[in-house]
């Protein structure tokens, strides 16, 4: 019984192991409302996923544009490898095409023109040996919606707290 246990618990390590959070974009989360989220893949070149892995990411300014039928992400920072040479490494600004299904992209093209919301990377993740970017269909806040916001997650803080103590 107790071998059985052992390789379940190395099962699930596995399994976490190869579904790791690499980036996340917390800020995001405080300035915009998240409306719906979509996962796609992300075309890389191979020093920029050497620096993803690594935790060289940061999707703080990032977002995303749909241009020429395509969803593009822009202002998201990856560092240079540190082991390569300046003429194998990568710009760390760079536009970088980002990979869905066409029905996706429409879908996302016609609720961004007709409500004025917009595309913000909310995290990159390992899904197998795949890096994934999260993206949030948000809008934003104001600054009332942001302490309203801060309020009923201190009041929930303190319910939490106060059913705790009994």
């Amino acid at each position: 019984m107790a071998k059985g246990g052992t390789k379940k618990l190395a099962a699930r390590a596995k399994r976490d192991a190869a579904n790791r959070l690499l980036a996340d974009n917390r800020f995001a989360r405080h300035q915009y409302e998240i409306l719906e989220t979509l996962e796609c893949g992300i075309e890389l070149l191979g020093t920029e996923v050497k620096s993803i892995r690594a935790g060289q990411a940061n999707l703080r300014d990032g977002f995303c544009l749909i241009r020429d039928g395509q969803l593009q992400l822009h202002n998201v920072h990856i560092s240079p490898h540190s082991h390569a040479g300046a003429y194998f490494n990568h710009d760390p600004l760079r536009v970088r095409k980002l990979l869905a299904h066409r029905r996706e992209i429409d879908r996302l093209r016609v609720a961004l023109e007709q409500k004025g919301l917009t595309l913000i990377p909310l995290n990159l993740h390992l899904k197998g040996s795949w890096i994934k970017v999260t993206l949030g269909m948000a809008k934003g806040r104001k600054l009332h919606d942001k302490r309203q916001e801060e309020r009923r997650k201190e009041a929930a803080k303190e319910t939490r707290a106060a059913i705790a103590r009994y």
